[in-house]
């Protein structure tokens, strides 16, 4: 992950906000879904309205973690990533091609969430 840098505030409101650390692109949704064209919507409205992110050439590295009730309904952890891959590709990168190092995760919380981060590779700590 890119050397830590003083965060900017989150961006967006209600479910779903993202912000920058450097090259880190970072979002919060709080919703899990393995439907892309629901990330799709809710990161297309955030990043034509709050945030001035544009995709980039390169190799990029994204970690997903997907925070789970333990009463809400299986789901696969390829699929939310696959949705979630969809979602940020026109954004962050330009194709999902380019991520070349994916760490997906799904742990137990309180409710449910996805948070995602994605960086160039090779800027890492």
């Amino acid at each position: 992950m890119p050397e830590p840098e003083t965060p900017e505030p989150w961006r967006g409101s209600g479910a779903t906000k993202g912000r920058q650390i450097g090259p880190l692109a970072e979002f919060l949704i709080l919703e899990v879904t393995s439907q892309s064209k629901v990330y799709k919507q809710k990161l297309d409205r955030l990043l034509r309205t709050e945030m001035k992110i544009r995709p980039r050439h390169g190799e990029f590295e994204v970690e997903i973690l997907i925070d789970l009730n333990r009463d809400y309904p299986a789901i696969d952890l390829d699929n939310v990533a696959k949705a979630v891959l969809d979602g940020i590709k026109g954004a962050v990168f330009f194709d999902d091609a380019q991520v070349m190092r994916l760490v997906v995760e799904k742990r137990w919380a309180e409710s449910e969430r996805v948070l995602v981060r994605a960086w160039p590779r090779g800027q890492q700590a």
